[in-house]
């Protein structure tokens, strides 16, 4: 018998399933679903076909840009219900297209003070382009964050407090050479390669975007007095929470006031998830800090519905982080 069965060798070459019909496309992504591989941004709380077909938008979203399935579910994002590319997802792609001459990116130090680049060159055309991103300009859109400590949200004993001098674990803070390079990239390779990219946008420009929409969808003229009143009482915890309306600094920690008379404010809600999920240090902390906002639930009884894609987006995002391979 064990002559019948052939034996295994080395050496070969491991070549990804690239579905070629809508057909092959469908079963590659009832797999994936099957398997719990779906990002939980794109599916929701669809389950069966109709989170396979979640699946496979992402899937032929990425075909468009080259990406094979896997590869395209791990660098695809969605926020606001809209695709977006982790920063290093954007850069691949126009790598892979085949249409760059060169790309670099990288910071510099000038006067004192941080400045992303990226420049690349279209190979075709021969067209290039230079973009900087600079700690001002990070700081004018309101990204920068210099502070070693800051008041947040922390779990002790099961349960979460606020804490002073708690130490600044945003990206902002920790790799801002790097931020300012994918942010130089991202509006770069926009312009040079639109009609590789296609219109996706990198991750932190879509967040913005998302961010601009929630604030003048949650801050009408009729109620700015209120806001105004919103934004001067002192913070205390949130169960759940109760955040203000935005205020004129964007700072890293969600805070609630005694003066919000029980108003729920969306933007400030997803705010102050991705502040508490920015402190998780494993899996088991994400979903532990994420059943504890039961977010979903708090949406839909607030009458916010459309908007539970934008929070599942915000927990992949730091899975992501914390998983290489999730991330891309």
């Amino acid at each position: 018998m064990n002559a019948l069965v052939p034996a295994l060798s080395g050496g070969g070459q491991v070549l990804a399933i690239v579905p070629q019909t809508f057909e092959e496309t469908m079963r590659i992504s009832r797999a994936v679903v099957a398997s719990n591989l779906a990002p939980s941004a794109l599916i929701g709380k669809l389950t069966g076909d109709d989170a396979a077909a979640a699946v496979a938008v992402a899937i032929m979203s990425g075909a468009e840009l080259g990406l094979k399935p896997m590869v395209s579910l791990r660098s695809f994002t969605v926020i606001n219900g809209k695709p977006a590319l982790y920063g290093d997802g954007l850069i691949n792609v126009v790598r892979m297209s085949g249409k760059v001459a060169y790309l670099r990116t990288g910071c510099e130090v000038r006067n004192g003070k941080m400045i992303g680049f990226c420049e690349a060159k279209r190979l075709d055309t021969g067209e290039d382009k230079r973009v900087e991103f600079s700690q001002d300009n990070a700081a004018r859109a309101r990204l920068w964050d210099e502070r070693a400590v800051v008041r947040k949200q922390v779990w002790e004993n099961g349960q979460k407090v606020w804490r002073d001098n708690v130490p600044n674990d945003a990206p902002w803070y920790r790799f801002p050479e790097r931020m300012l390079a994918w942010r130089a990239a991202g509006y770069c390779l926009r312009e040079l390669f639109g009609d590789v990219l296609g219109g996706i946008r990198d991750e932190y420009e879509a967040r913005e975007i998302a961010d601009l929409d929630e604030m003048r969808d949650v801050t009408p003229v009729s109620a700015a007095p209120a806001a105004a009143a919103v934004k001067s009482g002192p913070p205390k915890p949130p169960v759940p929470p109760k955040p203000p309306a935005p205020s004129a600094e964007k700072t890293i920690e969600a805070t609630a006031n005694e003066d919000a008379g029980g108003e729920f404010i969306l933007s400030e809600f997803l705010e102050h998830i991705e502040t508490s999920l920015a402190g998780a240090k494993d899996e088991a902390d994400v979903e532990e800090i994420w059943n504890d906002f039961d977010a979903l639930a708090t949406l839909e009884s607030e009458g916010h519905g459309d908007m539970i894609d934008a929070a599942l987006a915000i927990k992949t995002r730091r899975l992501a982080i914390l998983s290489p391979l999730n991330g891309g």
